[in-house]
């Protein structure tokens, strides 16, 4: 990938596709096509069909998605299996036609068995059960992995999938109804706080183990893979395998001791009790990041300074 290349980041927005966003015009990429839900309906196969036709992207980032908790997840199973399998179906589909040179698809670590085996690796991929809050939205994300395997097989396509583990950051989403964890833990401490509450209450026991990635850390993986040269990626590319990479730091921690975190960042002094009667989700669920470091690459933000950006980002939203 040029600094010149023509790349479209499709989902500029969200809280991925933003961080892609920043780590491409830090590294000096200056040819970048992004379009907003207004301009550009990905759902829409004949827009996007006219879109790819038009502008012909060299690469193509493919963050954009119906992302959420596991309030929104069950709350909402129809939309989100069938907007990611059509936005998912269009963007690969036309990326084949009009001639990408490599696609990266973003899918998440849902798409792993409830029971995984710990650190979870690659080849762990349809193994067993899916955690049930989640299903309709991991089936929409293993839909995407087999496409680009698919695509790669049938007509020699340099399509790639990527799993982010849990993501946090700036432009992250901070609605109660539908976020997840670590964006909710901050907003619930931080009106706490303003609030002079003594106590406040957090989903579940706090006794599950997540890993957490600061967003422009996945970002400069994105970047890094889609930049490698071919004979660096033909491991990756193996027709017996799906094209799939692991993206995280190797670390996880309760949420009970993440919500320790976000409290002392915050500075929240009240108490934080957890309501045992909300689900709690996969019990564990740790990356196998083997592969993507053997490549060359390691995250740089530690949790507790990510947690402080992420945080003060939050403030200005509120301003």
């Amino acid at each position: 990938m040029r600094l010149e290349s023509k790349i479209f980041v499709a989902g500029h927005r969200g809280l991925v596709g933003s961080a892609l966003l920043r780590r491409l015009e830090k590294k000096g990429y200056c040819n970048i096509i992004t379009r907003s839900h207004g301009e550009l309906d990905l759902t829409s196969q004949k827009a996007v069909h006219n879109f790819f036709s038009r502008e012909k992207p060299e690469y193509v980032f493919l963050a954009a998605a119906k992302v959420g908790g596991i309030h929104a997840n069950h709350s909402f199973p129809a939309e989100f299996i069938h907007q990611n399998l059509i936005i998912q179906d269009n963007v690969i589909h036309q990326s084949w036609c009009s001639g990408v040179k490599r696609l990266l698809f973003l899918g998440s670590s849902c798409i792993y068995p409830r029971d995984c085996s710990q650190p979870m690796k690659e080849e762990y991929l349809l193994s067993g059960p899916l955690e049930s809050t989640n299903r309709p939205y991991a089936v929409a994300k293993i839909a995407g992995i087999e496409s680009c395997w698919a695509y790669n097989r049938q007509y020699g396509t340099r399509f790639l999938s990527v799993m982010p583990t849990n993501l946090y950051g700036p432009g992250d989403n901070y609605d109660l109804e539908n976020s997840h964890v670590l964006p909710a833990l901050i907003r619930k401490m931080h009106e706490a706080k303003e609030r002079g509450d003594s106590k406040m209450v957090a989903w579940g026991t706090g006794s599950p183990y997540r890993e957490f990635l600061y967003s422009d850390d996945m970002a400069d993986a994105c970047v890094f893979l889609m930049s490698l040269p071919e004979s660096k990626l033909s491991e990756v590319f193996n027709a017996e395998y799906p094209p799939l990479l692991n993206i995280g730091c190797g670390k996880d921690q309760t949420i009970r001791e993440l919500g320790a975190l976000v409290q002392e960042v915050v500075g929240f002094t009240g108490s934080v009790e957890w309501d045992s009667s909300k689900p709690d989700g996969t019990p564990r669920k740790l990356l196998d990041v083997s592969r993507i470091r053997s490549l060359g690459w390691n995250p740089e933000t530690e949790l507790a300074e990510g947690i402080k950006a992420a945080y003060t980002d939050y403030r200005k939203s509120l301003q």
